[in-house]
């Protein structure tokens, strides 16, 4: 056999062999599973919170201040006692008169007159209020104040707890230190018109509420405020008086 002719032998087997392999690359291919879609994992969105049994959770932006809440529930917390004796009792036993207690160099009543009246003028050189204007709360007047002996009285300093009162429902087992906070205490002090502070004389809740009836429930929730605050008490009428007043606010 030529030369020649052994090659061309030799083609065609590497040609068939090939073509053999290749079916068999192809039938391999086609046997393997299609591979999955790629995906991209998603978190799903969370469900809506439910709310608490009882309801949404308090918010205080969501507060009515109108409703008096926080004085309901302090006024629920004060004792119901009978007023003890006013045996004892003395205005002098609740310290110095319109004391400097805070150290800015005024007197309570000079500090409150300021903190409470408009358009106020002091004397050159002083903290003493020398006139000022006077919507007054317990009335719903307004006052228009000069100091002076006999313009002086026309705007008078309140203790929205009175001290007798104090006196009678728990003050007079405190030191003498004590109830010179209470005497000047701004959160239990108010100016207002003079007549109506005397006709208030030691009265509480129960027996006497300002002229102003737009006042009541404010000048009963300060009242609870400061009982609350120094541990006094009331008696059965007062606290039932109080509550009444502030479960009608708002």
């Amino acid at each position: 056999m030529s030369r020649q002719l052994w090659g061309s032998l030799a083609i065609l087997v590497i040609a068939v062999a090939a073509l053999f392999a290749l079916r068999a690359f192809n039938d391999a291919r086609e046997a393997e599973p299609a591979p999955a879609p790629t995906t991209t994992a998603t978190t799903p969105d969370p469900a809506p919170a439910k709310p608490s049994e009882g309801g949404s959770p308090f918010n205080p932006a969501d507060a009515d201040p109108s409703t008096y809440r926080d004085e309901l529930a302090l006024l629920a917390s004060i004792p119901q006692r009978k007023r003890a004796s006013a045996s004892g009792y003395s205005r002098e036993l609740f310290g110095e008169r319109w004391a400097d207690v805070d150290g800015n160099g005024c007197d309570t009543r000079n500090d409150v007159l300021a903190r409470d009246l408009e358009d106020v003028e002091l004397r050159r050189g002083s903290c003493l209020v020398q006139s000022g204007t006077l919507h007054d709360p317990f009335t719903g007047q307004v006052i228009e104040f000069e100091r002076g002996p006999k313009s002086s009285e026309a705007v008078q300093i309140d203790h929205v707890v009175a001290l007798y009162d104090a006196w009678r429902t728990g003050a007079q087992d405190w030191s003498i230190a004590k109830r010179e906070m209470l005497a000047n205490d701004p959160a239990n002090l108010l100016a207002v018109e003079g007549q109506a502070n005397q006709d208030k004389g030691h009265a509480d809740a129960a027996s006497w509420l300002p002229p102003n009836t737009e006042f009541h429930c404010d000048y009963v929730a300060a009242q609870v405020r400061v009982k609350a605050s120094y541990g006094l008490w009331m008696t059965s009428q007062e606290h039932a008086a109080s509550e009444r007043v502030l479960s009608s606010c708002g």
